[in-house]
């Protein structure tokens, strides 16, 4: 029988909670983007077609952050560039993405947060992209900073509540 050391299974372990917190965040997101670019193209709803395939409220904003964004989860200072939630009171995703002005954007982000009384649970910088993720219950946010081609550099909010 083959064993681990435990600092190898404690790893596999912590990679595999990762995981499945990405996918409760990664799965509602990737239906409503995909969902939403064929409603778009087709000239149907986006709010409608990712509502029958959600059973849940979908508040799709465009340029603006969803009306029940949760008031404990802090925003940084700027144009909202896309907005839009999913999920029910069991559940709910949203997904907020605002310019900054660069990657140190995440350290006034990363304030902001620890004021509100949030958990920095991983943090990872670079001169291209900033990462980093935030607790608080009953709130998960995982905030990317990076440079979108289109808009610039931008920091992308996405926020889990577990019910």
């Amino acid at each position: 029988m083959l064993r681990f050391p435990p600092s190898h299974t404690a790893s596999r372990y912590r990679d595999s909670v990762f995981v499945k917190r990405r996918a409760f965040v990664a799965v509602p997101l990737a239906v409503l983007l995909a969902f939403g670019s064929t409603a778009a193209l087709s000239g149907c709803s986006v709010r409608s077609v990712v509502r029958s395939v959600t059973h849940g409220h979908v508040d799709v904003r465009g340029h603006a952050v969803p009306r029940d964004f949760p008031q404990d989860v802090p925003l940084a200072h700027g144009e909202v560039v896309y907005g839009a939630s999913v999920g029910s009171s069991e559940s709910k995703v949203w997904n907020v993405t605002i310019k900054v002005h660069g990657t140190d954007a995440m350290e006034s982000i990363g304030d902001q947060f620890m004021q509100a009384g949030f958990e920095e649970k991983l943090d990872n910088s670079s001169t291209k992209t900033a990462t980093a993720s935030f607790t608080k219950k009953p709130y998960s946010a995982l905030v990317v900073v990076a440079k979108d081609a289109a808009r610039g550099w931008v920091a992308n909010y996405t926020v889990s509540e577990k019910g």
